[in-house]
């Protein structure tokens, strides 16, 4: 393995922290050659040098960061994102909230998509199937 930088170290304790040792174990195991240097810069760019920093606390950064996924109609990222709530202290409440917000500056179409995301893992999570 090549010398990774502080940052890069950092990002990967945030990483961690945020989406869990297996979620990034499994993605670790499935980098090549071809996306290292993807991971490698989302690692010190994402985690490193904004998830880990100490002006907003990591249910902030889940909220706000819920709230563009799903604006932007990223739905692989913005599952994995409400997933990482039970590590970051964000509720099904805030994501609610951020989602109503998502609603009226993004557009219901966008806000609709993520809440049946949104209730989908919530479902899952409280292991009563299909959030439909």
């Amino acid at each position: 393995m090549k010398n990774k930088s502080e940052r890069h170290r950092q990002g990967m304790e945030t990483r961690r922290r945020v989406l869990g040792t297996a979620h990034v174990d499994q993605a670790e195991r499935s980098k090549s050659s071809f996306d290292e240097p993807f991971q490698d810069l989302i690692t010190e760019a994402a985690w490193g040098s904004v998830w880990s920093r100490s002006d907003w606390q990591p249910r902030d950064r889940s909220i706000v960061t819920i709230a563009l996924l799903a604006a932007l109609g990223h739905e692989e990222e913005l599952a994995m994102h409400i997933r990482a709530t039970v590590n970051t202290g964000a509720s099904r409440e805030d994501v609610r909230e951020a989602l109503l917000h998502v609603a009226i500056y993004a557009g219901v179409p966008a806000a609709n998509s993520a809440i049946k995301i949104a209730k989908n893992i919530f479902d899952e999570a409280d292991g009563e199937g299909t959030g439909s």
